[in-house]
């Protein structure tokens, strides 16, 4: 009977001791829900084993901030620890990221506040009695932890992700990072105010502010949806700009084909009958360059290339390889949206690579660029191939992609040491450089998971 007094009244009376301790276990359960609702408000699909080293490195960070720094600065700090952490483990988005992270922690926070006053008048105790008796601690957390599991529930079961983030340009990102943080930092004054006033204010007061403050997020979040809804229609209606192009040079090819069709039959036919097989072969290959060309034109299609941004940009070197007098030779077989890379990294780095094969081809007597697109599923990655005839045989491909180091006249040389720092950053890429004697290749390698390699730039000769 006795231990069962002791118990008791080391439960219902004020505790520090006790408090520290249950901050241990509270802070493991805390971040698997916060996690649990970043994954799900992402969408994200994320191995058990990173989800649970992420939960308990969060953990013991908090625990750690928590005991040396003071309060507020240890909330402040805490929220920057577990970005940085997330986004190291996770490999994601880092706007996705920062975004996902802020909207969990804003609803955690929003839940906090809204049961705390309530709480506070239902059971007739003070702010400092909530926090310092463990009794009343644990139950306000069972009722906090409720509420949020609920919430996580919710929003998996409704599949409400915000993916939408990825279509941003890099200043609209920019820009919806600003807009983030000042709404972050008035948001968690706000609720700090609430919350070490709480027993000043009525509930009916603590319930209009933090209806405010969800508003102001919703609105938010609406506003986002739209300007990402903005942002689809723009590239689409530039796809569509692109492929009326391509239509018409299509149209204009097979025109002539239909045009000239009885005089190439004819001319066919006059090398079969005088037996003339080198000029046949000869008139064959230039009438198959011709047709390999409709074909490549037939597959800058959107419906095949299926990312706005990504057609946009194929299209447009396209075209300017082709008033080049470049022979571009495409195969597209990958789903660009089951590529695990950002599309404003995977343009930047397309790009360049394909600038770089377009100004190498059109140097040369022939001017061949090929461009294959990839689903390699036995060894889980989609790969992109892009190999071009070149002229400078003596190129060095090990220094190619230091700062600096270019070849041609009135370039800096940052391009492929661009390419180099997006792959050197990004554990699912892989970028191997190669030459012969005829192409110079450059194959990217984009794995399906988040799944962590040796990373190194390689380069073979």
């Amino acid at each position: 009977m006795e231990i069962i007094n002791n118990v008791w009244l080391a439960l219902s009376t004020e505790n520090g001791r006790l408090i520290n301790l249950l901050l241990i276990p509270s802070s493991f359960i805390e971040f698997y829900l916060i996690i649990s609702l970043f994954l799900s408000i992402l969408g994200a699909n994320i191995n058990k084993k990173q989800k649970l080293l992420n939960i308990c490195i969060l953990a013991i960070a908090s625990i750690f901030i928590t005991l040396i720094c003071p309060s507020p600065y240890n909330t402040f700090i805490g929220y920057v620890v577990a970005y940085l952490i997330t986004l190291f483990i996770f490999k994601l988005n880092p706007v996705s990221t920062l975004f996902g992270i802020l909207f969990s922690i804003v609803i955690f926070t929003l839940v906090v506040s809204l049961i705390l006053n309530p709480y506070l008048k239902l059971f007739h105790i003070t702010y400092e009695q909530a926090e310092l008796v463990p009794i009343y601690r644990l139950l306000y957390l069972f009722i906090v932890y409720t509420f949020i599991f609920l919430i996580q529930f919710l929003i998996k079961k409704s599949r409400i992700y915000i993916g939408f983030i990825d279509k941003f340009s890099k200043k609209n990102k920019n820009i919806l990072i600003i807009n983030i943080s000042l709404g972050l930092f008035t948001f968690i004054g706000q609720i700090f105010f609430l919350s070490y006033y709480a027993e000043i204010f009525s509930i009916s007061y603590n319930l209009f502010t933090c209806i405010s403050l969800l508003c102001y997020f919703s609105i938010s979040l609406y506003s986002l949806t739209r300007m990402a809804k903005l942002i689809t229609t723009t590239l689409e209606l530039q796809s569509a700009e692109e492929y009326n192009k391509s239509l018409s040079v299509l149209y204009d090819t097979v025109k002539g084909f239909k045009h000239d069709f009885d005089n190439i039959v004819s001319t066919i036919n006059g090398y079969i009958e005088t037996d003339d097989m080198d000029g046949l072969k000869s008139y064959f290959i230039k009438f198959q360059t011709d047709c390999q060309r409709t074909n490549n034109i037939a597959k800058l299609n959107p419906s095949i290339i299926n990312n706005p941004g990504i057609y946009s940009l194929l299209n447009s070197k396209y075209h300017k390889a082709d008033k080049l007098g470049i022979q571009i030779n495409l195969d597209f077989f990958i789903d660009l949206n089951d590529l695990n890379i950002d599309t404003y990294e995977f343009s930047r780095i397309l790009g360049i690579l394909l600038d770089n094969a377009i100004e190498a081809a059109s140097e040369c007597k022939n001017k061949i660029i090929n461009i294959k697109f990839r689903n390699e599923q036995n060894s889980n990655r989609h790969t992109v191939i892009i190999s071009n005839t070149y002229i400078n045989k003596d190129v060095n491909i090990q220094d190619i992609f230091s700062k600096g180091k270019t070849n041609k006249s009135n370039h800096s040389g940052l391009g492929l040491y661009e390419v180099n720092q997006y792959i050197n950053k990004n554990n699912d890429l892989n970028l191997f450089t190669t030459k012969s004697d005829e192409l110079f290749t450059q194959q990217l390698e984009i794995s399906y998971s988040n799944k962590i390699f040796n990373k190194s730039l390689i380069v073979l000769k």
